[in-house]
């Protein structure tokens, strides 16, 4: 089972907020990491928010203080709540995940290759 898309995407104006959430799909072994990415128009895959299993996090530095992610209590369901809203913040938005991710990294990594299953993008479009 790959991560689904749950809702979230849309159209804002700057200052706005949005709330994506994610069902992650199958995660097997107990260490993990999830994260959302984006991806504009001409550029390449960013990572935005990532989180592990046991609660730790991490931003890509244009989004901290505007961006939270986290899980439900019965990890069903992981969220990204987008506040603040920019111009600069449009893209197609993607869920991922990676399973059996080991303890060497202490923090949740915010590039693509280290993840394995994605779901479909949502988009969110800010207008100025």
């Amino acid at each position: 089972q790959v991560p689904t898309v749950e809702s979230g995407g849309g159209s804002v104006q700057s200052g706005g907020s949005l709330r994506l959430s994610c069902l992650p799909g199958r995660i097997t072994g107990t260490t993990y990491y999830m994260a959302w990415f984006r991806q504009a128009p001409g550029k390449e895959r960013e990572g935005v928010a990532g989180l592990r299993e046991h609660g730790r996090t991490n931003y890509l530095d244009s989004v901290k203080g505007r961006f939270t992610i986290w899980q439900d209590s019965g990890k069903n369901t992981l969220y990204l709540q987008m506040n603040d809203l920019q111009p600069e913040d449009t893209a197609m938005y993607y869920c991922a995940t990676r399973s059996g991710a080991g303890t060497y990294l202490p923090a949740p990594p915010l590039t693509p290759s280290d993840y394995n299953s994605w779901s479909r993008g949502t988009q969110v479009t800010v207008s100025s």
